[in-house]
């Protein structure tokens, strides 16, 4: 990842909303961005030039088009009509952006327009967010890599996050490695960041 004086930034063009540019690369906000977040409070996963990823919770394309900066192809996968306005904008201006309005619980939806990736990034909220995960990740190439940006609100607000947090481990770890676990207090209050390696996924047919 990239930082110009020791702040996250990606190389693509400004004017997505309105970030502050520096030495002419887009500053990643992490109050903007949970990806942002995770880069600046833990390691997350590189974003190589060659990598595709499948973002599922699109939702206005803010973070999208950061990771649309470093990467070969973004498959943008949103269900709200109003978001996914923004999104298409910002799939204009950035080429390897795929839009893709459908139902991130429903990937038999969009299977037919996503190619295999090497990295499922989700940020849904919905309180199945591990099945939702599961259920896509016949997309990901073997070895390839899974971020959960869990909303514990989302999944149970009368529990404890960390008892959400805990049992949401649980259930990707029957799967899943998981490989880095954090919080991003500060920036998203009882949001937590699951980084998890696939060791045995395959590609949708």
């Amino acid at each position: 990842m990239i930082r110009i004086q020791n702040i996250l930034v990606s190389p693509g063009e400004g004017g997505v909303y309105n970030e502050r540019m520096l030495e002419g690369y887009r500053v990643w906000d992490p109050y903007r961005s949970k990806l942002a977040a995770l880069y600046i409070l833990g390691e997350g996963v590189e974003l190589p030039k060659s990598m595709r990823v499948l973002y599922l919770g699109a939702a206005n394309g803010t973070t999208v088009s950061h990771v649309a900066d470093y990467v070969e192809t973004v498959y943008a996968i949103e269900f709200a009509p109003r978001p996914m306005q923004d999104l298409l904008e910002v799939a204009r201006r950035r080429k390897n952006v795929v839009p893709i309005m459908a139902d991130a619980s429903r990937p038999e939806e969009y299977a037919p327009f996503v190619e295999a990736v090497d990295l499922i990034y989700q940020d849904v909220a919905q309180p199945d967010q591990v099945n939702i995960a599961e259920r896509n990740l016949p997309f990901l190439r073997p070895g390839g890599w899974l971020i959960l940006m869990l909303k514990t609100r989302s999944v149970d607000v009368r529990r404890d996050p960390k008892e959400v947090l805990a049992d949401t481990l649980t259930e990707l770890g029957r799967r899943l490695e998981v490989v880095e676990v954090r919080w991003l207090d500060p920036y998203h209050v009882d949001h937590a960041a699951i980084v998890c390696r696939d060791r045995s996924a395959g590609v949708m047919k």
